[in-house]
């Protein structure tokens, strides 16, 4: 996976999104871009991170930074999960998974003896060029939002 290295351009992406919208990497050139998978909407660790991020929402945006987060989830799936948590951040539908399997975080997991194919908690941080600016894989949620804003200070 040597293309997903820091410095690198970042695969693009045009995905369905909430709210009937939709969004692509490419489009927000220009513009520094948090883009963070996670595996399912409205499960624990996932429903934290989208509220952490949701919550310095107005810290990212002050930096002109986009959040966008990404899983396998439908949009309408999203719109729900937006509105049961008032979340702010753009949420996007990788249905078919390519965007995960680009960058790399569609992995096989292990979960009570059973394997199968998911999406491994992994955040990109996008420059405004486009290039990879820092990658965080096996996020663990505690704290993660507040280390990818301090990150996008520093671009």
């Amino acid at each position: 996976m040597s293309d997903m290295d820091v410095g690198n351009p970042a695969p693009d992406f045009d995905l369905p999104a909430d709210g009937g919208d939709h969004v692509s990497l490419n489009a927000l050139k220009g513009k520094p871009v948090v883009v963070y998978f996670y595996p399912k909407d409205d499960t624990p660790g996932c429903t934290k991170e989208a509220i952490a991020f949701s919550g310095l929402a107005g810290e990212f945006g002050a930096l002109g930074v986009t959040v966008i987060g990404i899983s396998p989830d439908s949009p309408e799936k999203h719109d729900k999960f937006k509105a049961k948590h008032e979340l702010t951040i753009r949420l996007a539908a990788d249905t078919d998974t390519n965007t995960a399997q680009a960058y790399g975080v569609w992995v096989e997991k292990n979960m009570y003896g059973k394997k199968y194919m998911g999406v491994e908690r992994s955040t990109f941080l996008v420059d405004k060029d486009g290039n990879l600016a820092r990658i965080w894989r096996k996020v663990k949620v505690p704290g993660h939002a507040e280390a990818v804003l301090e990150a996008a200070k520093a671009l």
